[in-house]
């Protein structure tokens, strides 16, 4: 359509998003499917936090706030960066946007000119890549396998290195694979850009607090201090607090990026909810302990579903060290043909064919940039991952 802007065609929409549309139209038309494309968890937001927000909508706080972020919240993420990562921060030094999405796409339009490149390792969140094309940038991805734990080596880093890389997007624990780095796979890293002066690092912390079998969570600007006047550390309520839908992210960085993010959000969408922000304010606050008690049943069904699908014929699951997410090979599996007479010859033909045979929607690979792979979500009932990991393997096995 000639109407639409040229810059529409440098993306693509969410594939975690499609699969989840694609989920709900089967069920709402009555097909049995379990869908594992959603990253979101499924336990509910804390009744203290609820609470927060009732209180202030009673006591008012309903009107416009400051662009990016009330004095309270701005506050309250200060504090957590000093009692939670060791930086010190001060308010100037904050930026709320609505969700982690906007922040880190306010400061890639704030940042990227025509020609800049922006290091993102592969597997990666689908929505890396899009901004930085939106935003005028050229993604240069580099690949970190299963090979070496789907971690991104120094060697690798520093080889992609050039004039041109403005940043690199930086994401642990990861989504898709569950990845984390620990403080001294990280000091590999932050060394080679030590060498490099000229590249910023975005580091995306939001699965921070997802973390299973006593790993200790460390962050590039923590790890190398150096690095400090160059990070934009970013963080939000969505996954730990269980509050995805209230869209509330922020990040803390240098102070001249922060103004020009606000700049950009207070000509698109102004302040975030206010109800949200007092929310998050509780959030960040107040009790933690259901973290880990959210997290106990976490790794559990993460052991579940790892155990489970390398039961799977042609199939192998690392055990992640984070997040709510697995990142197995179908490998195995392709050159196989399907009881519909299909040959899977791709990822994208396995969770095509594992949704029209078995109703199980999970995601393909290709869209996290390292194939032939699929991403399962496992934040969702434990009875209905036991029930999708058994068809999964049913389906493989019936592969020929």
């Amino acid at each position: 359509m000639a109407f639409l802007a040229d810059s529409l065609s440098r993306i693509k929409p969410s594939a975690t998003i499609a699969v989840t549309n694609k989920a709900r139209e089967l069920k709402a038309a009555g097909r049995d499917v379990i869908g594992l494309g959603a990253g979101e968890p499924d336990f509910d937001t804390p009744d203290n936090i609820k609470e927060a927000a009732i209180k202030a909508i009673r006591d008012g706080q309903t009107k416009y706030t400051a662009v990016d972020g009330i004095p309270e919240l701005k506050k309250a993420i200060v504090d957590k960066f000093a009692r939670e990562n060791g930086l010190t921060y001060k308010p100037s030094q904050v930026s709320v946007g609505t969700g982690g999405k906007q922040v880190l796409y306010n400061a890639l339009m704030a940042t990227l000119n025509p020609g800049d490149e922006v290091i993102i390792p592969a597997p990666y969140w689908v929505s890396y890549p899009d901004m930085v094309l939106l935003a005028g940038g050229t993604p240069v991805f580099v690949e970190a396998g299963i090979e070496t734990g789907f971690k991104v080596t120094g060697a690798a880093l520093e080889a992609a290195i050039t004039p041109k890389t403005k940043w690199i997007i930086f994401n642990s624990p990861s989504n898709p694979s569950g990845a984390a780095y620990t403080a001294a796979e990280l000091k590999a890293l932050t060394d080679v850009l030590m060498r490099h002066p000229h590249v910023w690092v975005m580091s995306d912390d939001m699965y921070e607090h997802l973390v299973y079998d006593d790993f200790v969570f460390a962050t590039p600007a923590q790890v190398e201090p150096g690095l400090y006047d160059r990070t934009l550390t970013v963080n939000g309520v969505s996954k730990a607090y269980c509050m995805t839908g209230w869209r509330i992210g922020y990040a803390a960085g240098p102070e001249a990026l922060i103004k020009a993010m606000a700049t950009l959000q207070s000509q698109s969408t102004s302040n975030p909810s206010s109800i949200a922000q007092w929310a998050a304010v509780e959030a960040l606050n107040g009790p933690q302990g259901f973290i880990a008690e959210n997290n106990k049943v976490f790794k559990q069904r993460r052991d579940l579903v790892v155990s489970m699908l390398n039961q799977a014929k042609g199939i192998t699951c690392p055990t992640p060290e984070g997040a709510f997410y697995v990142y197995p090979s179908c490998a195995g599996v392709i050159g196989r043909t399907s009881p519909s007479g299909n040959v899977i010859e791709s990822d994208d033909d396995f969770v095509t064919e594992l949704l029209e045979v078995e109703g199980v929607a999970v995601v393909q690979g290709s869209a996290f940039g390292l194939a032939p792979h699929f991403r399962i979500s496992y934040a969702t009932a434990t009875s209905a991952l036991e029930e999708a990991c058994r068809r999964i393997q049913r389906f493989c096995g019936n592969l020929r």
